[in-house]
């Protein structure tokens, strides 16, 4: 019997070959502020243009994509979960108002397969070529006998920067503030455990055929996370603009009202109307599918919105004009609001923030 690594079930010659295919798409991530290259044992960025900061904050994020990875692999299609990665991690650095600046990965697999792996890299890569961000390193490892041989899980982990005084968040919402909603692609990448759930409740199939769906059921639930970065950086940028963005929320786990909750601050309080939009048919069929009611929902699904921005109530009006027009449809949700009032029924505070309060009323249009 061998005991060399090979027969363990570990080729590190599948590992080289990922790198080389990888090697572009991850280089064309890199600007000036890169120092190195790919390959180093420690990705390298060169952080000198701090020194004109007043008070430099470091920001940084790490998340993975959940069990959305598993409809990747059942229908061998991996070129877009790189894409719900950036989503999940560089789309909360921009929540504090902070500039992405490089990214990692880390992908565990049963086996290696280099073209698996490209294409998963290459997705994270053109997901920090959108955003901004430098992908500077990763790893991949391979556990077999603990993932299967098409099995694997990604994470990743980025740092960003941003000025202390241009930090956002609840220091900055007052009364009157206006609630904008930007409409997320569908699902992103929470809430995944529930689909799969609902799919095996009604014996279907990720390469089946939904004409609710209005096609192949794992392909409509793979559309990637919208990123955000870009057009907030330009919102946030804007001389015009820059001032009326007070704080933001990314809708992951959790769901619209607890995400909010968090970046409000204490004794302030807000009402978002459903009236305002129509989840996309997806949380509407799936919902239908599962015997719920979309309000049944909120707490797991973004049922259409993936990023809130709390702004300034004489700037709301062109904020949303600006976003709509990147390619990003926005709409006004709410008013935040300090007046005294039972607050029976809202969502206060989430995952340790003890945070503003929050309830959805009305009815889907």
């Amino acid at each position: 019997m061998s005991n060399s690594y090979s027969a363990a079930g570990v080729d590190t010659a599948a590992g080289d070959l990922a790198v080389e295919l990888m090697k572009s798409a991850v280089s064309a991530t890199h600007g000036p502020g890169v120092v190195g290259g790919v390959g180093g044992f420690a990705g390298l960025f060169d952080v000198s243009f701090l020194k004109s900061f007043e008070r430099p904050l470091l920001a940084t994020s790490t998340d993975g994509v959940g069990t959305k990875v598993a409809i990747a692999q059942a229908l061998d299609k991996h070129d877009t979960i790189g894409l719900d990665l950036v989503g999940m991690v560089v789309d909360d650095i921009i929540v504090v108002g902070a500039k992405p600046l490089f990214m990692t990965d880390y992908i565990a697999c049963g086996k290696v397969v280099p073209e698996r792996i490209a294409a998963i890299v290459a997705g994270i890569a053109r997901g920090c070529s959108e955003t901004g961000t430098a992908l500077v390193g990763g790893e991949t490892a391979e556990h077999p006998g603990l993932l299967g041989p098409n099995d694997y899980d990604v994470a990743g982990a980025a740092v960003g920067a941003v000025e202390a005084d241009a930090l956002l968040g609840a220091h900055r919402v007052t009364d009157g503030d206006v609630v904008v909603a930007l409409e997320s692609s569908g699902l992103h990448s929470n809430g995944y455990s529930l689909v799969r759930h609902i799919l095996a409740g009604q014996d279907a199939g990720y390469t089946d055929h939904s004409d609710d769906l209005g096609g192949l059921i794992g392909e409509v639930l793979l559309e990637p996370t919208r990123l955000y970065t870009a057009p907030l950086l330009r919102l946030l940028d804007d001389p015009v603009t820059g001032d009326g963005v007070h704080a933001l929320s990314h809708v992951t786990g959790g769901g619209i009202a607890a995400n909010l909750a968090r970046v409000l601050p204490v004794g302030s309080w807000v009402e978002l109307e459903r009236s305002s939009w129509t989840p996309q048919p997806v949380f509407q069929v799936l919902a239908e599918w599962g015997g719920l009611s979309l309000a049944d929902t909120e707490g797991t699904w973004n049922l259409g919105i993936g990023m809130i921005a709390v702004v300034r109530a004489d700037k709301a009006a062109i904020i949303v004009d600006r976003l709509t027009s990147s390619g990003i449809p926005a709409w006004t949700l709410g008013v935040v609001q300090t007046a005294a009032r039972d607050l029976t029924g809202f969502e206060q505070g989430a995952k340790g923030v003890d945070g503003g309060a929050v309830r959805l009323v009305g009815a889907y249009a």
